[in-house]
């Protein structure tokens, strides 16, 4: 290393300003680390309920995509209404009663599962009667979807999305079953993540617009 002062200076500042530096970085973020920001949505109150969705008239049509054009022939009047009414929910509701799960499952995570815990047990009660509300608007609409079997013998829909909403239902249904079973988050969490699967399919098909 060079001993000549006019190197020493430049490096010597050089290494100041970044110890300074540093420090005050790790000033100011070592006691945020011991201080953690408050959780609002942990300390949210019970949801209120949702409301009552009533079909309505609309010039909503289907959409058919290759190769569900090939399919068209097996769609009926029926699967047409029903996708109809249930993307009027899925519109209307979808993402806010996913925000009522998430943030459920939240608040009980914070209270270490605990369901004795400040208003755990109301919240889920609040959340379940929403979920349980929209699961019986789905479930005669998503039964009424035609199902066919492949030359594999899969299950089939006909009809665009079919599937997904078919899905989505069932596994809201689960979500339900867990939170009334006093199940800790991480039991239904997969069903939570299917749901929010299915209806992410449904969102990015555009297939309600």
């Amino acid at each position: 290393m060079s001993t000549d002062p006019r190197w020493r200076h430049p490096v010597a500042a050089l290494l100041a300003g970044v110890g300074i530096a540093v420090g005050a970085a790790l000033g100011t973020a070592v006691p945020a680390l011991g201080d953690p920001a408050p959780d609002p949505v942990g300390h949210e109150p019970p949801p209120p309920r949702l409301p009552v969705i009533v079909p309505t008239a609309s010039d909503w049509q289907p959409k058919f995509p290759f190769p569900y054009d090939e399919s068209r022939r097996h769609v009926t009047e029926a699967d047409i209404t029903a996708q109809r009414e249930m993307c009027q929910w899925f519109t209307a509701q979808y993402d806010e009663l996913l925000q009522q799960i998430d943030r459920f499952n939240i608040k009980l995570i914070s209270r270490h599962g605990n369901w004795a815990a400040d208003d755990v047990v109301a919240h889920a009660e609040a959340v379940t009667a929403n979920i349980d509300q929209s699961v019986a608007f789905l479930t005669p609409r998503a039964r009424a979807l035609t199902q066919t079997r492949t030359f594999a013998g899969d299950n089939y829909f006909p009809l665009y999305q079919g599937e997904s909403f078919y899905l989505m239902w069932q596994h809201l249904s689960d979500v339900s079953g867990g939170i009334r079973a006093h199940q800790p988050a991480w039991f239904t969490g997969p069903s939570v993540q299917r749901f929010k699967y299915w209806g992410s399919r449904i969102n990015r098909s555009h297939v309600c617009q």
